[in-house]
C-alpha cells in the first residue's frame, strides 16, 4: 500500500475505496433524511435510496430483495436466525452440527439457544491441512440434525468450504444449512440458488463498506415464517394495547430507524468491487497468498497453518516468539497484522497454539507488503536472536 503504510488486516476489516467514502458523504449530508416516515421529497428520495440497496445486495449474491435483512452484522444475523427460527424449531432431541474452524459468532449463539431449547451441538472435525471434513460430516450427520452452521472461508486458515457439496450432504436428513459468508463475501462471486443454503451472512465493513451493518439472507418461505425478534417501530402492521401484528418479511426484522447511511455505502462498495471483478480480486489475493506462503515456508523457524491454496489468509508461527510480540514489532516496520486467537479460541485449541500470527490481503495490496512482512520478520528474530 502507498505511504509507508502495509495494512494486511484485511480480514478483520477492509480499507474503504473514496467511492464509498463519497457515497455515505453524501447519504450522509447532502441527501440526508429519515426512510418510510416522512411524506416530504427528500425522504422519499432518501427511501427510495435506501431501499433501492437493498436491491443492490440482492442481485450481488443472487437473492431477491424481500429475502434481505438489513442487520447490525453477521454476528447479528446469526443471533437472530438463533432467536427467531432457532427457537421456534429446534429443542431437546435436536442437533446442530458446527465444525472446529468457527469464528467465536457462529459458536456462542448456538451455546445461548442450547441453553434455552436443551438443542445439541456436534463438532464437525478438519482435515489434516485445515478444510471442514465433509467425509466426516456426512458420518456424522442424523435426521436429529436440523441446523447446518459453517463457515464458507476460514478467516484464520483461509480455507474455503465446498457449500454446495455440503448443503447436498444437510439436505439429505433434513438439516437446513447457516453459511458464514463473512470472508467469502469479499473474494468469492455469490448465487445463492447454486449454493442451495438457507441462511447466508456477511457483514458490510469486510466487503471495502461501512461499519454498523451486515445482511440476513434466508429464502422467503422461511423468512415469512420466522417471529420478529426485536420490537419497536418500523416492524409492525397495527398496534393495540391488546394485540400487535407484524410487518411482512424483511421489515419485521428491522426494528427502529434502520443504518440508512452505512446501507447506502455497502451498495457503494459493492458498485466498486464489481466493477473491480470479484475474479480479480480472488485471483490478486491468492496470489499473494500463494507467494507469502512460499516464502515463510522457506524458514525452519516459521510454522504455517492451513491450506496450501488459502484465500487470501496466511496464519503462521514464528518459533519462540509471541505472536503479540511479532505483531508490535511490525508495527514499528509500519506493518498491520493480527495477532491471537482471531475469536476462534477452539481452533487454536486445536491446532495446539494460544495464538497466531495472521496475515490477510486486500485487493490493494502488492509485493511491497510482503517484503515489509519479510523485512519485519527478520529484524523480529534478530531481536529475539
Amino acid at each position: 500500500m502507498a505511504g509507508g503504510w502495509h495494512y494486511l488486516d484485511t480480514a478483520a476489516t477492509a480499507q474503504k475505496p473514496q467511492a464509498v467514502i463519497d457515497a455515505t458523504v453524501d447519504a450522509m449530508g447532502r441527501d440526508y433524511a429519515t426512510v418510510h416516515r416522512g411524506v416530504y421529497a427528500r425522504s422519499a428520495e432518501m427511501t427510495l435510496a435506501f431501499e433501492a440497496a437493498r436491491r443492490r445486495v440482492a442481485s450481488f449474491i443472487g437473492g431477491r430483495e424481500e429475502e434481505i435483512v438489513f442487520v447490525r452484522g453477521a454476528t447479528e444475523a446469526i443471533n437472530l436466525v438463533a432467536n427467531t427460527w432457532g427457537v421456534e424449531n429446534l429443542g431437546a432431541g435436536d442437533r446442530i452440527l458446527l465444525s472446529t474452524l468457527e469464528h467465536h459468532s457462529n459458536i456462542v449463539p448456538w451455546q445461548l439457544l442450547r441453553e434455552r431449547t436443551g438443542v445439541e451441538i456436534d463438532v464437525c472435525p478438519l482435515t489434516a491441512d485445515g478444510r471442514i471434513d465433509l467425509e466426516a460430516a456426512e458420518r456424522m450427520l442424523t435426521p436429529a440434525h436440523k441446523l447446518v452452521a459453517l463457515a464458507h472461508v476460514s478467516n484464520v486458515l483461509g480455507s474455503v468450504l465446498h457449500v454446495e457439496h455440503l448443503v447436498e450432504l444437510a439436505h439429505k436428513v433434513g438439516a437446513k444449512v447457516l453459511i458464514d459468508g463473512c470472508q467469502a463475501a469479499p473474494r468469492i462471486k455469490l448465487d445463492m440458488a447454486a449454493l442451495g443454503c438457507d441462511f447466508y451472512v456477511f457483514s458490510a465493513h469486510k466487503l471495502y463498506g461501512p461499519t454498523g451493518v451486515g445482511v440476513l439472507w434466508a429464502r422467503s418461505g422461511i423468512l415469512e415464517n420466522m417471529p420478529p425478534w426485536h420490537g419497536g417501530g418500523s416492524m409492525i402492521d397495527r398496534v393495540t394495547f391488546e394485540k400487535t401484528t407484524w410487518a411482512p418479511a424483511p421489515q419485521r426484522f428491522e426494528a427502529g430507524t434502520p443504518a440508512i447511511v452505512e446501507s447506502i455505502g455497502l451498495a457503494a462498495a459493492i458498485d466498486w468491487l464489481e466493477q473491480v471483478g470479484l475474479d480479480v480480486a480472488e485471483a490478486h489475493e491468492r496470489e499473494l497468498a500463494t507467494r507469502l506462503r512460499e516464502e515463510l515456508g522457506q524458514r525452519n523457524d516459521v510454522t504455517l497453518f492451513g491450506p496450501a491454496d488459502s484465500v487470501g489468509i496466511v496464519s503462521f508461527a514464528l518459533d519462540g516468539v509471541h505472536p503479540h510480540d511479532l505483531g508490535t514489532i511490525l508495527d514499528e516496520e509500519g506493518v498491520a497484522i493480527r495477532a491471537g486467537h482471531h475469536c476462534a479460541q477452539p481452533l487454536m485449541d486445536h491446532l495446539g497454539v494460544p495464538a497466531t500470527a495472521r496475515a490477510s490481503f486486500g485487493i490493494y495490496n502488492d509485493e511491497s507488503d510482503i517484503e515489509a512482512l519479510l523485512k519485519g520478520i527478520e529484524r523480529t528474530r534478530r531481536i529475539f536472536g
